[in-house]
């Protein structure tokens, strides 16, 4: 499971650190796609997998799954770490999130995401400012 908020740099040439708590369940290969929020979403490839299979079953008649298969799928991008840890963001999953360069890097369960430093700051704000009425609206669901 991940879990933690950590915040790092991305240098010059695309590479950001993957904290250490991480990487072993990332495995050597995973996926870094298009989240929501304008995050990224990074999976092993195990729950990749899970998640492809699960996004198999939206029906193809439906224009709204077309379309979220569509982004989700063509944004997606298979990566590794190299000996420091770091992994290489690709231009355009870059721009899709506005990452330059500071970072935060959360674990969010059975992903990792990865904001853009400011971007995150003013969702957690949102979201802490939320939260007690969202724990309401979780906990009608049966959580």
């Amino acid at each position: 499971m991940f879990m933690g908020e950590y915040q790092h740099t991305v240098d010059e040439k695309g590479r950001v650190i993957i904290p250490a708590k991480f990487r072993e369940e990332l495995g050597e290969k995973f996926i870094i796609t298009k989240g929501l929020d304008n995050c990224l979403f990074v999976y092993p490839q195990e729950e990749w997998s899970n998640l492809e299979q699960k996004l198999k079953q939206l029906p193809f008649t439906k224009a709204d799954a077309r379309a979220f298969v569509r982004f989700f799928f063509s944004g997606a991008t298979e990566a590794s770490l190299d000996k420091q840890g770091r992994t290489v963001l690709p231009n355009n999953l870059r721009e899709y999130a506005k990452i330059d360069k500071d970072v935060v890097i959360i674990g969010v369960s059975t992903r990792v995401e990865i904001w853009n430093k400011e971007k995150w700051q003013s969702y957690s704000s949102e979201a802490e400012i939320a939260y007690e009425s969202i724990a309401e609206n979780i906990h009608e669901l049966g959580f």
